[in-house]
């Protein structure tokens, strides 16, 4: 801020219209709400409330002025701070602003004017230090404004986070109901949902730039929750919107590993959708820039509650498969798959893996001999399918194995 050093006519001048300041408050809300439309809204900018703000910001300034009062810049930073928290655009603040000083000036003018060529010249000779001014006070309610702004929108995300933590935590993490999260959140509560979880790469300040905006234009509204390592988001598809083109729109975003749950319904299902997005992730190479999503199968909740279980599990069913060498233990695996995949056809098994059905019948009588019972039990099949949806949920666990114990 100048230091201010004006001569006497121009304190003079001031302080004459300090006496004044009620009247030229009415007479500066009337050329405003005239002037800038936002603030002829009533139900924005209440008029006493506008009034009083003039009043306390040309009492600073005139009384700077005149130089009965130190440098003091608490009007201006309470207005940027009010004008922020009722939405007024910044540029239309400024503008009324400048509409201020400009009608200060003007009235300095008249005032000088009247009092004699000694006054005016005195007054012109200080107009640089008053726009000086005038450049230092709207300065000061701009810094305000944009912190108002910056703190709200702080608040805002945290609002905002705690309420989607309601959906993702489950059931008792939270007062709100999921049926209040949708609402609050401005997402149905019934519909076509997916959880997604991103890692946080450290290449970009976002995993997933500009997501969200290109979700938008597909019409997929997205609720997101930020942590240090990951972005998690909960998408609303709508009834129509084709997954395969979100997908597609997620893999063009995607910096790094993304997790994806499979569809859901209800956005109560989102904290059990969670679980499985993060373990779509896990199950992702480190390093690599990828989406996988995983299929919602009879057994997943078991699978991914506890994956050292699970690997147990799998090297129990098929200890001896896990022993072969890479190309018959794939092989037999990818059988098992197709022929369970079709109901235990043997010809359209053979279709799906372009062999001949005895091939494939050939194939499962190995497997029996390795299983160390037949397929026709139900237990076997059971621990066999369940098995396999294991190593499609965790492909490693499908892994040679030298020796497992």
């Amino acid at each position: 801020m100048p230091s201010v050093s004006l001569t006497p006519p121009v304190t003079r001048l001031a302080a004459n219209l300090l006496e004044q300041i009620d009247p030229l408050a009415d007479e500066l809300v009337a050329r405003i709400t005239d002037q800038i439309e936002i603030y002829r809204q009533a139900s924005i900018v209440d008029r006493r409330e506008l009034k009083q703000s003039l009043i306390d910001n040309m009492h600073q300034i005139l009384g700077r002025l005149s130089g009965s009062a130190e440098r003091d810049l608490s009007a201006p930073s309470r207005t940027g701070r009010a004008r922020a928290a009722q939405g007024i655009p910044l540029p239309e603040i400024l503008r009324a602003y400048r509409l201020g000083f400009a009608f200060v000036w003007q009235r300095l003018l008249d005032t000088a004017r009247s009092a004699g060529q000694r006054s005016v010249d005195a007054l012109l000779d200080a107009a640089t230090t008053i726009w000086e001014l005038a450049d230092d006070y709207s300065l000061a309610l701009t810094d305000s404004y944009r912190q108002e702004v910056g703190e709200r929108m702080i608040a805002a995300d945290r609002r905002r986070s705690g309420i989607i933590s309601a959906i993702l935590d489950g059931p008792g993490s939270s007062s709100h109901s999921a049926w209040e999260v949708a609402k609050l959140l401005d997402l149905p509560y019934v519909g076509t949902f997916l959880v997604l979880v991103a890692e946080a790469t450290g290449r970009r300040s976002s995993p997933l730039p500009h997501l969200e905006d290109r979700l938008r234009q597909l019409d997929v509204g997205s609720a997101w929750r930020s942590q240090p390592d990951h972005e998690i988001g909960v998408l609303s598809l709508g009834q129509r919107r084709d997954p395969e083109e979100v997908l597609a729109c997620i893999g063009k975003a995607a910096d790094g590993r993304v997790g994806i749950s499979p569809r859901f319904d209800r956005l109560d299902g989102a904290a059990r959708a969670l679980r499985l997005a993060q373990v779509a992730l896990e199950t992702v190479p480190p390093g690599t820039k990828a989406i996988r999503q995983l299929e919602d199968e009879p057994h997943i909740d078991l699978i991914v509650r506890d994956k050292e279980t699970t690997r147990r599990f799998v090297e129990r069913v098929l200890r001896s498969v896990l022993t072969l060498p890479d190309y018959e233990r794939t092989t037999l695996l990818a059988t098992a798959t197709a022929w369970i995949e079709v109901h235990g056809s043997a010809a359209e098994a053979g279709r799906l893996l372009y062999c001949h059905e005895n091939t494939v019948r050939h194939r499962i009588h190995r497997l029996e001999e390795h299983l160390g019972g037949s397929l026709d039990d139900p237990r076997k099949l059971g621990d066999l399918t369940t098995a396999l949806q294991a190593i499609r949920t965790f492909p490693e666990l499908g892994n040679r194995a030298d020796g497992i114990s």
